[in-house]
């Protein structure tokens, strides 16, 4: 089935919750050990004694369209009975000429369907139309199924910060990880 991606204007979609929940049984343990010649960082994909669901009710601040420290967003999505099914929000990152992808979301209900690659490809899009240099997004240690995603789609690994979401991000084995991804660059 084809659906139709559609921009949702700022001043109909502003505060839209955005409902990302996933269940994993896997996670990326990573490791950050200090050696004579500096750092040693380890990330390695291990299973969790049993599956472990993350939902929009435990954070403090659950995923919204439009939010104010986004000062350029915009956003794309999918309705189905004018329900949003799917989303993505981009904001541009002016000091370093990069476009972030804030949101991306998918309805378990319409997951393989190739809507998030079709979103991704509106990022895509964009990036090359106001000639960014990157794309970047952050996913955590345990989203899986998000990192494959992301790698399928042509992002690789380009950094992390181990105390973005509490002070032991990595006991509780959810490091914010940074994907990124290039636009070819033209030869002559």
């Amino acid at each position: 089935m084809r659906y139709d991606i559609i921009h949702l204007p700022k001043e109909k979609w502003k505060g839209t919750i955005i409902p990302i929940k996933y269940t994993t049984d896997k996670y990326y343990d990573v490791l950050v050990n200090r050696t004579d010649k500096g750092f040693a960082i380890e990330i390695e994909l291990k299973d969790f004694a049993e599956p472990v669901t993350h939902l929009p009710e435990e954070y403090d601040f659950p995923d919204k369209l439009y939010q104010d420290h986004w000062e350029n967003a915009y956003a794309w999505g999918v309705l189905v009975d004018d329900e949003l099914v799917a989303a993505i929000e981009t904001d541009q990152e002016l000091w370093s000429n990069r476009l972030r992808i804030t949101e991306l979301w998918v309805a378990e209900k319409y997951q393989k369907q190739g809507i998030g690659h079709a979103l991704i490809e509106k990022a895509k899009e964009q990036a090359r139309r106001e000639r960014r240099r990157a794309i970047i997004l952050e996913t955590q240690s345990c989203n899986v199924n998000a990192i494959g995603f992301y790698m399928h789609e042509g992002f690789s690994l380009i950094g992390m910060d181990t105390c973005c979401y509490t002070n032991n991000d990595i006991q509780r084995k959810e490091v914010r990880l940074e994907f990124g991804w290039f636009p070819a660059e033209k030869t002559k």
